[in-house]
C-alpha cells in the first residue's frame, strides 16, 4: 500500500516503546522511513529501537522523552530537524488511561491525564507545526480515541481529553491546509495493547472502581484489534489524508450511530453501564 510513499521520510513516533507507537514504528521501519522512537521508557524506546535496527530496512532510533515536558520536546523535534534536514511525520502517540466512578478519582488522576494525553499533544504540536509550516509540508498524527467520539462512561477522564484531542486535530486541520501542513486524529476501537490491562497508572492512588479495561471494553466495543493491523490502517489513513482515522471497521459503527442519533446513544449508555456493573 504505497510504500514508496514513506521511503526516506523522516517521523517521530511517542509512546514507542510499546503497543500502538511500537506498531507505528514497525510499519514505518518496514517502509525504509527514518523513525525516531521517542518514550518515557528511555530503555525501552532504545530496545524496540535496537529491534527494528535488526529486522526490517530503515534508519530507527529510540530517544527518551517525557511529553509532559514542552521543553524536551522542542529540543527533540529540533535535534531530529537539524540531524536530517526535515520532519514529514509527527505520531503523537503517548498516552495514558484512567478509569473508575469520578466520585473515586482524585486530583492527580484528572492532573495525569490532562498532562500525558491533551498538554502532551499540545507540546509535540507547538514543537513540529512551525517547522512543518516553514518548510511548506508535513503530517501530524494525534492519537485520539473511539471515546474521543462517543460517550465512554467509567472512563470519563480519559474520554475528555480524547475529544478535545479530536478537537485540536479537526480546528488546525483547518488552519493548516493553506499552509500544505496536514493533521489527522487516530480514533481507535480496542486495540490489543497493554493499556487494555493496566487502565490506570500504577503511581497514582488505587481505584476501587476502576474496569478491567479489556473487559469493558471487549463487551461494549467488540474485540481487541491487533496493533500491527492498526498501524497498517493508520498508515493507508495518512496516505488519503483521511481527517478522522477510525479504526477497526467495527468500531464505527457506534460512532456512526451516536452522529446518526446523539440522544439515543447517551440515553442508552446508562442502561449499558448498569448491566456491566452488575455483571462485574
Amino acid at each position: 500500500m504505497g510504500e514508496e510513499h514513506f521511503d526516506g521520510k523522516v517521523a517521530i513516533v511517542t509512546g514507542a516503546a510499546s503497543g500502538i507507537g511500537r506498531a507505528l514504528a514497525t510499519a514505518l521501519a518496514r517502509r525504509q522511513a527514518t523513525v525516531v522512537l521517542a518514550d518515557i521508557d528511555e530503555a525501552g524506546a532504545k530496545s524496540a529501537a535496537d529491534t527494528l535496527a535488526a529486522g526490517p530496512p530503515g534508519r530507527v532510533s529510540g530517544a527518551a522523552l517525557d511529553v509532559r515536558d514542552a521543553d524536551a520536546f522542542a529540543d527533540l523535534v529540533g535535534r531530529v530537524f537539524n540531524d536530517h534536514g526535515r520532519l514529514d511525520l509527527l505520531f503523537n502517540n503517548a498516552g495514558v488511561g484512567v478509569g473508575g466512578e469520578v466520585t473515586d478519582l482524585t486530583r492527580e488522576h484528572w492532573q495525569r491525564v490532562l498532562d500525558v494525553n491533551l498538554r502532551g499533544v499540545v507540546h509535540g504540536v507547538l514543537a513540529a507545526y512551525p517547522l512543518m509550516v516553514r518548510q511548506g509540508s508535513g503530517h501530524i498524527v494525534n492519537t485520539a480515541s473511539l471515546a474521543g467520539l462517543i460517550p465512554a462512561p467509567l472512563l470519563t477522564p480519559y474520554a475528555m481529553t480524547k475529544h478535545g484531542v479530536v478537537g485540536l486535530s479537526t480546528s488546525l486541520r483547518a488552519e493548516a491546509a493553506r499552509h500544505h501542513v496536514r493533521v489527522s486524529a487516530l480514533c481507535p476501537g480496542v486495540i490489543d495493547t497493554p493499556l487494555l490491562d493496566n487502565l490506570n497508572p500504577g503511581d497514582l492512588p488505587a481505584v476501587a472502581s476502576a474496569p478491567e479495561g479489556r473487559d469493558l471494553l471487549s463487551r461494549t466495543i467488540g474485540k481487541p484489534y491487533p496493533a500491527s493491523r492498526l498501524a497498517e490502517d493508520v498508515l493507508e489513513g495518512v496516505l488519503r489524508n483521511r481527517a478522522l482515522i477510525v479504526t477497526p471497521r467495527h468500531a464505527r459503527v457506534p460512532w456512526r450511530l451516536y452522529r446518526a442519533s446523539p440522544r439515543l446513544v447517551i440515553d442508552t449508555a446508562p442502561l449499558l453501564l448498569r448491566r456491566f456493573v452488575n455483571r462485574s
